[in-house]
């Protein structure tokens, strides 16, 4: 959710496209509810272009060969722990157009799905990651809801900073820092 949050900060025409595709749905009335993000399908994009530029771990769970085979011109004998580089395989221009830019549209008509083996944030297949589902649904209401209830800005004029922290779960260099206050169609709802 930081990732998200710092994206949109740097892109505040992603933040009033959601708005709007939120006013639109849900109405200024209400609050997003769980229920409600099957239809925002712009929001979705946006999570799934996070997830794509900065998955929650970078590094797929180890896997073992079972027997000799041979992987992309590379012999792997049978028995060896392999990994999975996510982050390289979601930016990887092979795959994506112009990888290193925020563009939710990418996902435009994927929105629910996985585009093959180029886009696996939670992994793939029987060992993908369980959580899944309720990861992506509670990132969508909690995202949902901040854009919904307040106007965000930078601090300063400068970009967000986002570089890269280390660690397993690739945190951010620098702890993201914001200024919002509440949209005046809903005070009534926050008060």
């Amino acid at each position: 959710m930081e990732w998200a949050m710092a994206l949109l900060l740097n892109h505040p025409n992603v933040i009033t496209k959601a708005q709007n595709e939120i006013d639109t749905n849900i109405g200024k009335h209400r609050l997003v509810d769980e229920s409600d993000i099957v239809n925002l399908p712009y929001l979705r994009c946006i999570i799934n272009e996070t997830l794509r530029m900065y998955p929650a771990g970078p590094l797929l769970v180890p896997r073992e060969s079972s027997k000799d085979c041979v992987i992309g011109g590379y012999n792997i004998p049978g028995r060896t722990m392999l990994l999975v580089n996510q982050w390289a395989i979601h930016r990887d221009p092979k795959f994506w157009t112009d990888p290193k830019s925020f563009n939710p549209e990418r996902f435009k008509g994927l929105e629910a799905m996985r585009d093959g083996f180029k886009y696996m944030p939670f992994g793939s297949g029987r060992r993908s990651c369980p959580g899944e589902g309720l990861a992506v649904r509670m990132m969508a209401l909690t995202i949902g809801l901040l854009i919904q209830c307040f106007d965000w800005e930078r601090i300063s004029e400068k970009k967000v900073d986002m570089t890269e922290g280390y660690g397993i779960t690739l945190p951010k260099a620098e702890p993201l820092l914001a200024k919002c206050k509440p949209r005046l169609e809903m005070r009534n709802l926050l008060a």
